[in-house]
């Protein structure tokens, strides 16, 4: 089984402190990564560049790509509020290793974009080059929603398991059911990275089992894709991967290969030896 890392962050700069949780050193390199990915067991990773702290590290991703082009992909970004800009998403996979797009939107002023139409020319245009687009949508999941179904030929990927980013325990969950309600949308999936910050518990995060059960059952194993945001898990990396692997009673066989690699390898389009369906 390969298993594939729905999310990491590359940087070599830190013009402001990290955010949040995230480790506070001034690069992470894509070796340092190898590194830590191979004690784990685990394969691959897609690559998030952290624009907000390096504005280098998407060439940083790309270069990454290119060099270890079986162990790494990219889902980039660049600033969609520069009109500028906007030639770029026009052949944007051509870069090496390149999937698609992520923009977090993590402040309040960027997620006025939302709603001020700055990203209105986004959306068609990533469909249209069949780019699908990560988001940190559980903090916005009814613009989310009018976005997926406006656009149903854009995949759309709902980051950290579309929780509340601002809580944890039962917390974490409070917009659930709407969560789910989105499965209906066949152009969303979810990656379920980062799952460890949710639980003030331990390992193995038995309080939040039972919710990322109900996350999978809506989604089915090939819109439910495991990864870390290792660079601030509370936990080890390889805790992260026998979490899935080892301590979901409900994830298993085919389903558990989807889950760890193959169902994000697909989604995608990411052609990584020995995770096609």
């Amino acid at each position: 089984m390969k298993i594939v890392d729905a999310q990491v962050h590359l940087w070599s700069q830190t013009v402001v402190p990290p955010n949040g949780l995230h480790r506070k050193v001034p690069q992470f390199t894509a070796e340092e990564c190898l590194k830590e990915m191979e004690e784990a067991g685990v394969d691959a990773a897609l690559i998030h560049p952290p624009y907000s702290w390096d504005p280098d590290s998407n060439a940083v991703a790309v270069a990454a790509a290119k060099k270890y082009p079986q162990r790494f992909a990219v889902m980039g970004q660049f600033a969609p509020d520069k009109p500028e800009n906007r030639a770029l998403i026009q052949g944007w996979r051509k870069q090496p290793g390149m999937m698609g797009l992520r923009w977090a939107l993590l402040t309040e002023e960027q997620q006025k974009w939302l709603h001020d139409g700055t990203l209105d020319w986004v959306w068609p245009a990533a469909a249209k080059e069949g780019l699908p687009i990560a988001m940190l949508g559980g903090l916005f999941l009814e613009t989310f929603r009018g976005i997926a179904e406006r656009y149903p030929d854009l995949r759309l990927i709902l980051d950290h398991c579309g929780l509340n980013r601002h809580g944890q325990d039962d917390a974490a969950f409070i917009h659930l059911d709407k969560l789910v309600a989105l499965a209906r949308l066949p152009n969303v999936a979810i990656k379920a990275t980062g799952a460890p910050h949710y639980s003030t518990q331990g390992y193995p995060f038995r309080n939040i089992q039972d919710g990322l059960h109900r996350i999978f059952d809506a989604f089915g194993p090939k819109r439910f894709f495991w990864g870390t945001d290792i660079t601030r898990m509370p936990c080890s990396y390889r805790q992260c991967v026998t979490f899935f692997t080892e301590e979901l009673p409900w994830l298993r066989g085919a389903d558990l290969e989807d889950v760890m690699g193959r169902g994000l390898c697909d989604w995608i389009g990411w052609k990584l030896d020995g995770t096609a369906s």
